[in-house]
């Protein structure tokens, strides 16, 4: 039996596990091991079936909610990941043109700045969605996850609209 600790970037009460999850995402272990079973949910049938905008916001949720510590790469991430949520929570866009605002975003890149994370960051985490009985169950508890997360970003919602709008035309 393993022991239960908190990830540091969504509080989640995780199987505490020796080594480390990503190069610059704040995460522990055992909620990084959680997340890569919900991607593998999606992999399957994601872009056949439709599921190309939950596996997106599965994974721009996730980023932006364990953001890390200020560096250039995290930057960069957390940036990106938000302008994805607006674009795929506010704007309804499809995985397709979400893919192509960020590579247009990311040319925009020295207009990124470090968005101090909020306290708590969302109140759901991927171990909410970990516990989807069947596909459709985890499509609503990823985008009630995501619009939980996008919502715990109000104080920077602005911040990212002014960048889409500037750099994306939105």
């Amino acid at each position: 039996m393993c022991n239960r600790i908190a990830c540091y970037g969504c509080g989640a009460l995780v199987d505490d596990a020796p080594g480390k999850p990503h190069k610059y995402l704040g995460t522990v272990w055992g909620c990084w091991e959680v997340f890569g079973q919900a991607l593998a949910k999606e992999y399957g049938a994601a872009f056949n079936n439709g599921l190309g905008v939950t596996h997106r916001l599965t994974v721009d949720a996730y980023a932006v909610q364990h953001p890390g510590t200020p560096g250039r790469q995290t930057i960069q991430s957390m940036n990106v990941h938000l302008v994805s949520l607006y674009l795929l929570l506010e704007h309804g866009q499809g995985w397709r043109e979400v893919m192509n605002a960020i590579r247009r975003s990311l040319r925009a890149a020295s207009q990124f700045v470090w968005l101090e994370p909020p306290v708590p960051n969302g109140t759901m985490t991927v171990l909410d969605v970990a516990a989807a009985r069947d596909m459709e169950e985890h499509q609503g508890l990823v985008r009630a996850w995501a619009e939980d997360v996008w919502q715990a970003w109000s104080g920077h919602q602005d911040h990212v609209r002014e960048f889409a709008r500037r750099n994306l035309g939105l």
